[in-house]
């Protein structure tokens, strides 16, 4: 549900892979409960991005004004896209995917292929971070907390809000004006 929840809903970076984590630990670890883990968190990762695409369909009209929905359309018919979908998707921390499925509803761009692409890319996003989490290698959180002097809950906090502020700064960033026009250019 956590990933589900953080995935659907644009620009909030919840680490849901770090509670799949703790709880793969408190059932103790099997392979099987590792796939089972990694299955159902990019599932839920992947549902997440159809409630976006259908959040940004719905608002199609108001968000054809953004100069970053207008950017990418041109670009969602590209062979390339599908790289980017799977990179932005595979990405951890930054919410680049929810970009790309609000430009792909606003648009009305091809779902399936979206999807399959962002499935394999969660899945692999959630079977390197899982993976990592659990032999203890992505430990800066633990040091970031001491650092900082807050609770594991008070510093998820603080990065799902770092994360919005970042996530809605980069929305309304003119990407035309520091791509140049080469994006869409570089497409036609």
């Amino acid at each position: 549900m956590i990933s589900l929840v953080s995935n659907a809903t644009p620009f909030f970076g919840a680490a849901y892979t770090l509670v799949a984590t703790a709880e793969l630990i408190s059932f103790g670890f099997s392979v099987e409960g590792f796939i089972l883990v990694v299955c159902i968190t990019a599932a839920g990762a992947a549902i997440g991005k159809l409630v976006i695409y259908g959040g940004a369909k719905g608002f199609r009209r108001q968000l054809a004004r953004n100069k970053n929905v207008q950017l990418l359309s041109p670009w969602l018919q590209d062979r390339r896209f599908l790289a980017v979908v799977f990179v932005t998707a595979v990405i951890p921390m930054l919410p680049l995917d929810d970009f790309i499925y609000i430009g792909a509803g606003a648009a009305r761009a091809k779902l399936a292929p979206m999807l399959s692409v962002t499935i394999a890319a969660k899945l692999v996003k959630s079977a390197f971070e899982i993976g990592l989490e659990y032999l203890g290698i992505l430990g800066t959180a633990n040091l970031a907390t001491h650092f900082l002097g807050l609770s594991r809950f008070e510093f998820s906090i603080f990065l799902i809000i770092v994360m919005m502020i970042i996530g809605v700064f980069l929305f309304k960033y003119d990407w035309e004006r520091f791509l140049g026009g080469s994006l869409v250019d570089g497409v036609t």
